[in-house]
């Protein structure tokens, strides 16, 4: 295969064309990217039951809580009556009949330590009848892997009614998996507990996970859009996510279940999943999103409630001319003040008091999460509504509409006619959000998706993945088949940069053993995380934007019937031609690069990053992490580059000017 690469300049690049997509799914948040070890921290967590329009929990502050070393030792309820913070009422009321009982935590599945490492213990307690020693371990199997203690005296702050704050380090005297944390006193006593936490000292900015911060970082995105997907509308409005809660003190949010607690369920399991506990404490909240955008180099794009529960498991709509609904739309002004005001601004000052005197510079908002216009559902008024009056206070913020769940449907006809109805409004739409979860087959067929696309209106494609297979618990679903049919379709993403600006891959994040979603980008346990071929296929768009497209002489669409899929475009700073290249072949290919008459410049030297597996099915694993991972090479330019079978590479030439 030959490519006549011309000089002439293509489309121009978007350099945060490439992002990333959170949502608390899949455990993603809390036992996730939110580095505390800990269940149930505040006591108030609820089972949730229910389908569509018939949502329930019952209260179950227990949960994830038991007395140590039993029930016969220590005495554990969980009560109401003087709380710390009114948000979080309920808190632990623990009676230890002897030393060295007290509580335990089952942390998800466990404590997982490793040797020499630091943790940040901190707690409240009021200390009823008890003026000792608190003793806090990680155990297993009668063996302690850490300990310290700490003494009733020794605290930092005091609230009115006698809460006492308290923190120390832990340190790990040798690795461990799935063991306990500890809670004990050193001898009889009674106290009352709230807000116990754990997170290892490591934790970037005190709060995201090393590990998986760094896998994010690595990415290069150019923006994060959050909280969600389906956590922005909540299976009911009640459970939404609402941004003011997460604006306070960590242990004075409150507690949320989480929409996700009740995937799955149906008549079999008697509308009760495995996952019925999944709660948020919210301990993630805007300001750390915000913060996570800043650290990474991301642009936030949050997205906002438009007074839908979510479309799919939900019929709950707050109608426009309810007083009640005014409060979503300032919601969207509260918000972009707390990130843009300044200090003399009322939610700029929150932000402020919050550790971050600079504005955060937020220039994009969502308005709703994956809605469609029905008889019933209004969104398209809903949209003018939040356009209008977002605009005529911040005329900047560009905003991203929503096309509906799927790129097939009437929904989606419906939503292009409502913003091309508008399309010569200036400002009225900046994006359209698109979403599909398909086959492979559906990418490697649609590569072409956008060729043809009206030029006026951008998109904004918030999730896509390519899925042989789906379901819970399935990190076989991200296999190299899927990963090069989405390294594939963006080749015609790139192609069509002039319309499609934004792109994110979905989910991001899944904890082995807790997922609701599969497939997904990167996969995770108490200690260890690996990235997906589908991980890698975004590490090397994301890395390797160029500032245009460039064409080739040969027609590409005569290469998709060889199953190989290409775009080409150019890195003005490095000058460096990018070439990505799909060869979805079992067998290699060889392909032949040169400039053509146009380029006064020469190019002798390539360098190029190789994702490629054994076989479609490959995967990547915790015991395997680079099974399916990027491989360098480099090579002169004169001679014939091998694109192996099954592979996408990402090829650098650099060019340099004729003597």
């Amino acid at each position: 295969m030959e490519l006549h690469i011309k000089k002439e300049k293509g489309v121009s690049i978007q350099p945060d064309m490439i992002g990333l997509f959170f949502e608390d799914i899949n455990y993603a948040a809390d036992g996730g990217l939110y580095a505390e070890m800990l269940e149930n921290r505040s006591f108030e967590f609820v089972e949730a039951f229910g389908e569509a329009k018939d949502y329930y929990t019952t209260f179950d502050g227990h949960y994830g809580w038991s007395a140590y070393p039993s029930e016969s030792a220590a005495l554990t309820r969980v009560v109401m009556g003087s709380p710390l913070t009114e948000e979080n009422p309920h808190y632990m009321r623990l009676e230890a009949k002897e030393g060295g009982a007290g509580i335990r935590n089952q942390a998800f599945d466990g404590v997982y330590l490793k040797e020499g490492q630091t943790y940040r213990i901190c707690f409240w307690a009021r200390n009823i009848n008890y003026n000792n020693t608190f003793i806090i371990k990680i155990e297993k199997d009668g063996t302690a892997y850490a300990e310290t203690t700490v003494s009733t005296g020794d605290y930092q702050k005091e609230t009115y009614n006698f809460y006492k704050y308290y923190e120390t380090i832990l340190t790990a005297d040798a690795d461990a998996e799935k063991a306990e944390f500890i809670f004990a006193l050193t001898a009889p006593g009674i106290v009352e507990l709230d807000f116990i936490s754990m997170m290892p000292t490591d934790a970037v900015e005190g709060i995201f996970r090393k590990d998986l911060y760094e896998k994010l970082a690595d990415l290069k995105p150019g923006f994060l859009r959050f909280p969600g997907g389906c956590i922005v509308e909540g299976n009911t409005l009640h459970n939404r996510y609402r941004f003011k809660d997460t604006l306070k003190p960590v242990w004075a949010r409150r507690n949320n279940w989480n929409r996700w607690a009740v995937h799955g369920n149906n008549a079999e399991n008697d509308w009760h999943s495995q996952y019925s506990h999944y709660n948020q404490t919210l301990g993630l909240g805007y300001y750390e999103y915000f913060l996570l955008c800043e650290k990474i180099g991301a642009k936030a794009i949050p997205v906002m409630n438009v007074g839908f529960a979510c479309q799919y498991q939900s019929a709950e709509i707050l109608s426009m001319d309810d007083p009640a609904w005014q409060e979503f739309v300032q919601d969207a002004l509260d918000l972009i003040e707390f990130a843009n005001g300044d200090v003399t601004t009322k939610w700029g000052s929150v932000r402020a008091d919050m550790g971050h005197e600079a504005p955060f510079g937020l220039t994009m908002l969502g308005i709703g999460n994956e809605q469609w216009q029905t008889e019933r559902a209004d969104f398209f008024e809903r949209y003018v509504r939040f356009e209008e009056a977002i605009h005529a206070k911040y005329p900047e913020i560009k905003l991203i509409g929503s096309a509906g769940p799927d790129i097939t449907s009437e929904r989606y006809e419906k939503a292009w006619k409502f913003y091309n109805e508008h399309k010569n409004q200036e400002n009225f739409v900046y994006a359209v959000d698109e979403h599909y979860y398909v086959k492979p087959q559906w990418l490697f067929d649609h590569v072409d998706f956008y060729d043809n696309y009206d030029r006026t209106i951008k998109v904004f494609s918030g999730e896509y993945a390519a899925h042989p297979v789906s379901g819970m618990n399935r990190p076989e679903a991200n296999n190299l088949e899927g990963a090069l049919a989405e390294a594939a379709f963006l080749t015609g993403v790139e192609r069509n940069a002039d319309v499609v600006v934004l792109a994110s891959y979905a989910p991001l994040f899944a904890k082995l053993g807790y997922a609701q979603w599969s497939p997904d980008m990167i996969w995770f346990d108490g200690s260890s995380s690996y990235g997906s071929p589908s991980y890698y296929v975004q590490k090397l768009y994301g890395t390797a934007v160029g500032n245009f497209t460039l064409q080739a002489a040969e027609d590409y669409k005569e290469a998709w019937e060889e199953n190989i899929y290409y775009s080409i475009s150019y890195k003005e700073a490095e000058q460096d031609i990018i070439i990505k290249i799909v060869n979805a072949n079992e067998e290699g290919k060889a392909l032949s690069i040169k400039l053509d008459n146009s380029w006064q410049e020469q190019a002798s030297d390539y360098r190029a990053q190789i994702l490629t597996g054994p076989q479609k099915t490959s995967v990547n694993s915790i015991q395997n992490p680079e099974n399916v991972a990027i491989r360098e090479v480099e090579g002169d330019i004169n001679r014939e580059i091998a694109l192996p079978a099954l592979s996408f590479s990402v090829i650098r030439v650099k060019t340099v000017k004729n003597p």
